[in-house]
């Protein structure tokens, strides 16, 4: 620290409060430019955390109730696992993301879906399980791009 003082005071006096400025200046910078950004950044996933938790709370509250209800409408048709999924997978706007389907063992069939909307991922998966009894046995989820698209390999098995 003497050396720095030592230092300092050896300047001009011009250079002196040149370099007064630029500290303050980097300061500044670093308060204004990084730690309130940074103070922000983290409140708001603390605050994201915490509404996560309630609804994981909620959930697991309900999640009793939801697996004896089973579905909510019972298959009416005898379509096949097949064909049920790849309609409904079109109908979800999935289909051009649906890249292979093949039979996995009785009554199941492996799926996979590459860059797919993975908000849509879930609501067709929802509504496989309400709609038709299907439920997912398996799943591998995993980024393929930008934000919210993934690519998918389900174990999809119906209701015996």
């Amino acid at each position: 620290m003497n050396t720095l003082q030592t230092w300092f005071l050896g300047l001009a006096p011009r250079e002196r409060r040149f370099v007064s400025v630029g500290a303050v200046g980097g300061v500044l910078i670093l308060v204004f430019g990084v730690l309130f950004p940074l103070d922000h950044s983290v409140t708001r996933a603390h605050l994201r955390l915490t509404h996560k938790q309630a609804e994981l709370a909620w959930m697991r509250t309900v999640a009793p109730q939801m697996a004896n209800a089973g579905p909510l409408n019972a298959p009416t048709n005898q379509r096949s696992l097949i064909v049920i999924v790849d309609s409904s997978a079109h109908e979800a706007g999935l289909g051009s993301a649906l890249t292979s389907s093949e039979p996995s063992g009785p009554g199941g069939l492996r799926v996979r879906l590459d860059k797919a909307s993975f908000d849509a991922l879930v609501g067709w998966l929802a509504r496989l399980a309400e709609q038709n009894g299907i439920r997912v046995e398996s799943a591998t989820v995993d980024a393929a791009g930008g934000p919210g698209i993934v690519s998918a390999s389900l174990v999809l098995r119906g209701r015996p």
